[in-house]
């Protein structure tokens, strides 16, 4: 179960590692966050505790266990302050999760309503609480189980949370294997040991299509996906950049947003790269009639093209795919960017 917005305060005597502690900070403005606003954001964070981890693009964990006596307040109250300070400085409003760990404060915002933007989502330190709240959520609900552990589990009958806590290690091993079991079971029971890990976003760029109206079409998706690709390659290119990660969000018609990242075989900018692992973002989602808003691609990690190595290539599709790349790139910088475009290129939004 969860609660929202509770002022219970810090018992005395009670260890402040015993108590919610841990803020999951979801921001939530139109479309993408620009880089200096979602910069901004963080060190927002960072007045109430120097323990924030970005999560890009519009994301991030802060461990306020250090804050509650100084600021008086419990740390609902601290996810109250977030909330007031975005909205005062940069008119974005944020979902917060608070719980005693990283998943189920993750989890606790995502348990937001639709529609509901800017609430504060609370599971309380206890076993019973916990139990509770992740009592009936299906296996896909707990961070870091993904379809095919979730569709292994559910042919078993471990279709809800509660029957993958009560279902014995030995069996759970058996399924998945020891080191996925051992993992599943700790979050089935709510315990997550991961701590929030102080880190600076990585480098990036992102760019994103709004569809005209709620989109059903995966074929329209798919050239959506071709033509951001296009243009990260493109502006990763022009600027001698190449890219460590893609992150792919997806944004519904209900206002909720799913984000997934696959870090590449090699840092590029190649073109066809980019979009062959927009493309397997995507279908991993398993998207079929969802009604999708927005999609929206992110280059991470970015350095300096001079500074990475290049595997060598004994393809000839893929050598001539490059020379061709280069060609259009050319072209672009003598007659503009529209002078090259992808078959399948959608007008961005």
């Amino acid at each position: 179960m969860t609660t929202e917005n509770p002022r219970e305060p810090h018992e005395p005597g009670r260890p402040a590692e015993a108590v919610a502690h841990v803020l999951y900070v979801r921001f939530q403005g139109e479309g993408v966050l620009a880089e200096d606003v979602y910069q901004g954001l963080l060190a927002l964070l960072g007045e109430v505790t120097p323990v924030v981890e970005a999560l890009p693009p519009d994301a991030a964990l802060a461990d306020v266990r250090g804050a509650l006596r100084y600021f008086g307040r419990d740390a609902a109250g601290l996810a109250e302050i977030v909330r007031v300070r975005a909205l005062a400085r940069y008119g974005v409003d944020c979902t917060v999760g608070v719980a005693a760990n990283p998943m189920l404060a993750r989890m606790a915002a995502h348990d937001s309503p639709p529609n509901t933007p800017g609430t504060v989502r609370t599971v309380p330190d206890d076993p019973d609480a916990v139990a509770g709240f992740l009592a009936r959520k299906p296996p896909i609900a707990l961070p870091g189980v993904g379809p095919a552990t979730a569709r292994a589990l559910c042919a078993y009958g471990l279709d809800t949370t509660e029957r993958i806590a009560a279902a014995p290690l030995s069996t759970l091993q058996r399924i998945l294997g020891a080191a996925t079991a051992r993992r599943v079971h700790a979050w089935a029971h709510g315990i997550d040991p991961a701590p929030v890990t102080p880190n600076a976003p990585a480098r990036a760029m992102g760019a994103e299509h709004r569809f005209d109206r709620d989109e059903l079409d995966p074929v329209r998706r798919r050239r959506a996906l071709l033509t951001l690709a296009d243009e990260l390659g493109i502006r990763l290119r022009t600027s001698g950049q190449i890219a460590a990660r893609l992150s792919l969000t997806v944004r519904y018609a209900d206002r909720s947003s799913t984000t997934r990242s696959r870090a590449l075989t090699e840092p590029t900018g190649h073109t066809p790269v980019l979009t062959a692992t927009a493309y397997a973002l995507h279908d991993a989602l398993g998207l079929q009639r969802a009604r999708v808003r927005s999609i929206s691609l992110r280059a991470e990690g970015l350095m300096s093209a001079e500074l990475a190595s290049h595997q060598l290539s004994f393809d000839a599709a893929e050598d001539k795919a490059r020379r061709a790349e280069a060609a259009a790139d050319r072209a672009r910088a003598r007659f503009g960017v529209s002078a090259v475009r992808p078959a399948g290129f959608l007008d961005v939004a």
